[in-house]
Order: structure tokens, then sequence, then C-alpha cells
């Protein structure tokens, strides 16, 4: 029992609703268009969350191993801590390997039965640069996440890949509008992970991990913060008023007044230290964002 504990620990249980909102958002758009399959929902979600926790025991070990996490001043992670060692990560990272592309290969056959075979390629290809980024992000010898690529790549994946993805999945067509909801999670996502990297900013310095954050300073970092969250309202609002259909059909529009305190919080934190809280209240933001956006989409609009 105590075992199973650990393995939820180092899965990071609280990242998980962030990475399911970008599903939740295109499946919302699937639906509102007259299309749905219970079997790719559940399938998309498992193997979104699989890929989350793939990322989050190779953070864990690729931070641990370079000494990164060793002055962090977030949660203690698993491998740091010693609650798992190298070995034991390693192998955990190897199931979700597996358990991912298995996922992967699940839902693309349960979308296109193999009777679309470029779409099938070219998910099978996606699925597999999913599987590298949760992996590459910390980990090898030279990972994105070090040369400040993590916000492009958590906007590519989050954002984009999620909702345009999950749709098409459903729907095996693309509208234009589609990519104002993915705009906004990603731009969320990455608000999260610029939480994180403004709180580790030192940590991160000493150890090379070069991030935005990181480049910019604490003080940078939070104008980039504002700019970031600021898009993401200002791309939602441009899709509620292109399909605005009386005032409940934005009603999805109510998450941005917690991100807005949020906002405040951060404008007025001088410690990283005490950012710690709002990774939680804003990754929760988003997704109730992606809550609200499937109801307003499906009853309102």
């Amino acid at each position: 029992m105590k075992k199973i504990k650990t393995w939820l620990y180092a899965a990071r249980v609280r990242t998980l609703p962030l990475s399911i909102s970008g599903i939740l958002v295109g499946t919302a758009l699937a639906i509102a268009e007259g299309h749905f399959d219970l079997s790719i929902f559940v399938l998309a979600l498992f193997t979104t969350i699989s890929l989350q926790i793939t990322s989050n025991f190779a953070n864990d070990y690729g931070d641990g191993v370079k000494g990164t996490d060793d002055t962090r001043i977030g949660p203690k992670r698993a491998l740091q801590s010693g609650m798992l060692s190298k070995s034991e990560l390693k192998t955990g990272i190897g199931v979700m390997v597996v358990v991912s592309l298995v996922l992967s290969i699940l839902l693309i056959f349960k979308a296109f039965a193999l009777q679309a075979w470029v779409y099938t390629v070219v998910f099978l290809l996606l699925g597999v640069l999913s599987i590298w980024a949760a992996l590459k992000y910390t980990m090898g010898a030279s990972p994105y996440g070090y040369h400040g690529l993590g916000d492009v790549f958590v906007f590519a994946f989050f954002g984009l890949l999620a909702v345009v993805g999950s749709k098409f999945l459903f729907t095996k067509y693309i509208t234009g509008d589609v990519f104002l909801p993915a705009i906004t999670i990603g731009l969320l996502s990455v608000g999260v992970l610029n939480l994180n990297n403004m709180r580790d900013i030192e940590s991160d310095r000493l150890h090379g991990k070069h991030t935005i954050a990181a480049r910019l300073g604490y003080e940078k970092a939070k104008v980039y913060h504002y700019l970031i969250l600021g898009l993401a309202f200002v791309s939602m609002l441009a899709y509620s008023i292109i399909n605005y259909n009386g005032l409940l059909s934005a009603i999805y529009l109510l998450a941005f007044v917690p991100i807005l305190l949020h906002i405040i919080k951060v404008t007025k934190t001088q410690n990283p230290l005490r950012l710690d809280s709002e990774l939680k209240k804003l990754a929760l933001s988003t997704f109730l964002l992606a809550l609200l956006f499937l109801m307003a989409i499906n009853y309102f609009l």
C-alpha cells in the first residue's frame, strides 16, 4: 500500500485535470457538431492521462539525476527524496511508455478503423512524437526544457494538439474557429508551466536549466505571465463573439474570474516560494473553463 501511494505521488495526480482540459474542449466542439463516440472519448482521456504520467515520471527522473531538484522550492520529488530509486523510476517510465503507446494505437484504430490510412499514419506519428516530448522535457543529454522550449511544446501539445486533434478524432475534419479555444487552453497551460518556472528560477539557473522565466528574471517573467493569460482571455472572448447566442452561451468566461484573482495575487507576490499554491489554482481554473465550455456549447449554442 505504501508503494502504491509513492507511485501516485510520483504521478502528480494534481496535474491530471489540466492535462485533460484540452480533450474536454475538443470533445465539446465535436458534440456541438453532432459527433460523439464514448469509446473514443474514454480512450482519448486515458491516453492523455498516461502521457501526462509518463511526462511526470520522466521529469522527476531527468531533474533528479541532474541535481536540479536538490534546491527546488516546490514539493519534493520521488527520486530526490529517495522514495523511488533510479532503477524503479526508469522501470516506471518504461511501463508508462508502453501503456501510452498501446492506448494511442487503440484510440487511433477506434477512430479510423484503418479505413483512412493517411489519418492513421499521421496520428501514429503524433502519438510517437507525444511520447518523445514527454520524455525529452528533462531527460537526455540535451532536454528541450533546459533550453527554454518547454513553453512551446506545452502550447502545442496541451493546446493545439489536444483540442484540434481530439475534435478531429470524432469529426474527421477541422474548422477554423476550433483554434481559438485551442489557443486559450494552450496559453493557460503555458501559464501553469511559467508559474512553476518562476518559482524555481534560482534553482534552475544554478543547474543550467534556461527556462523562459530564468532568462527573463522574476519581474519580467511576471509580465510574460500577464501577457499569456491576457491573450488566453482575448482568444476565448473572440470565440464567444463569433458564436454568441445569449449570455449563457458564454458562461465559460466566468472561469476567468478566478484567473483574474490569480493575476492580482501574482502581482502582489514578491517571494517566489508563495507561488506554489497558485499553480493548483490556475490549473483548476483551466479545468473549470473546460467543464463550463462543455456545458455551454452543448446546451446554450
